[in-house]
């Protein structure tokens, strides 16, 4: 049986690293590895964490690129490959236009095509953008539904998608979380020199780590919370850092906003393994990120998400995430009502366990 594992962006290849490496390891499948290259800068860091080598580099990024040439240039590299090497499915993760663009191309190919992390819903079309129409677009052309919720799985039989093969699988950013937190953990010299990266953090002062990159805030959003990072940064006794993400509409409001603010540290984007030494570092993540909602729960983390509805509603449920938008007052609101929680003692995470990628390799055997 040969398989095409394509992703393009960071998210996508940490999720299906796991997926990769079971595949790889099971007898009779031949596995390829394809990548769009829409992360470039960033996909390699995690190509190397992982110890994965792509088959196959589309390399659809040109500068300035809209969503539109993106689409089109995924969906035509994969005609091509799709033609040359005729595998007998694909899978492809997730709500990227890397995502949609390849598995429009498999069916078009009518090549079977499995989804992981299928069914997630925002239930609005505009929030996150485009992520939201991309995860419907896959959903409604693969055969194979990997789900990593029940909910999830219920959105897909409202949907009337329950004549596919939809199984309940677990998060596979959970295998690929404790797998890195098991190498931090196990190896001193490791945990020293991640440290040693981040050498202007007083490990005196109470952490607020931050990712944003979300385009529905982009223009005021992003203006906003600058302002509430300015905020929480003159809390008491709490230092934030913020890995800024490439895109030039995140870079320049943050940059020209936050630089040289006391207690707020803005570093370049960091690769996975240093994020998840940052994420246990923490005392409280605020982010817009999809995956970090899914991660932090496993480390006992508050999330608060600068989103004003998440397609991830088990964390909000299981009291692990909160929703507190872009609004100013909001976010540094709960920023110190987070603070002010004493620190986990039982782990709750509704999105696994951490055998995700195991569940879908049986699948895949079985069917």
């Amino acid at each position: 049986m040969r398989i095409a594992v394509i992703f393009g962006t960071r998210p996508e290849a940490i999720k299906m690293a796991p997926v990769v490496r079971a595949l790889k390891a099971a007898p009779g499948i031949d596995t390829r590895v394809w990548s769009t290259g829409q992360h470039r800068e960033m996909l390699a860091q995690v190509l190397d964490l992982f110890q994965i080598q792509t088959d196959r580099d589309l390399k659809v990024m040109a500068p300035d690129q809209t969503l539109n040439g993106l689409f089109s240039r995924v969906l035509s590299c994969m005609e091509e490959v799709l033609g040359e090497e005729r595998p007998d499915r694909v899978l492809v993760h997730g709500d990227t236009t890397t995502a949609a663009a390849a598995a429009t191309a498999a069916f078009h190919h009518r090549i079977p095509i499995g989804h992981v992390e299928a069914g997630l819903r925002s239930g609005k079309l505009d929030q996150p953008w485009p992520e939201e129409f991309n995860r419907r677009v896959v959903d409604v052309v693969a055969d194979h539904l990997y789900a990593p919720t029940e909910s999830a799985r219920q959105n897909l039989l409202a949907e009337n998608l329950g004549e596919k093969h939809i199984v309940v699988t677990g998060n596979t950013v959970v295998d690929a979380l404790l797998h890195v937190k098991g190498r931090i953990d196990s190896e001193p010299e490791l945990a020293r020199s991640l440290a040693d990266r981040f050498p202007q953090l007083d490990p005196s002062k109470k952490l607020v780590l931050v990712t944003g990159h979300r385009r529905e805030n982009f223009g005021q959003g992003f203006q906003d919370i600058c302002q509430a990072l300015h905020d929480v940064s003159e809390l008491p006794d709490v230092q934030v850092l913020y890995p800024v993400h490439l895109n030039p509409n995140v870079r320049k409001p943050v940059l020209g906003l936050l630089a040289d603010r006391p207690n707020i540290f803005l570093v370049e984007p960091v690769d996975y393994l240093s994020f998840v030494y940052l994420m246990g570092r923490s005392s409280v993540i605020l982010t817009d990120s999809g995956g970090v909602q899914e991660e932090a729960p496993s480390l006992g983390k508050p999330v608060l998400v600068m989103r004003e509805v998440t397609e991830r509603p088990e964390a909000v449920q299981a009291g692990v995430v909160r929703l507190v938008g872009t609004n100013v007052e909001r976010i540094v609101t709960s920023v110190r009502s987070a603070l002010a929680e004493p620190p986990r003692t039982e782990i709750v995470n509704p999105y696994g366990d951490g055998a995700a990628a195991a569940r879908i390799l049986g699948e895949l055997v079985r069917q």
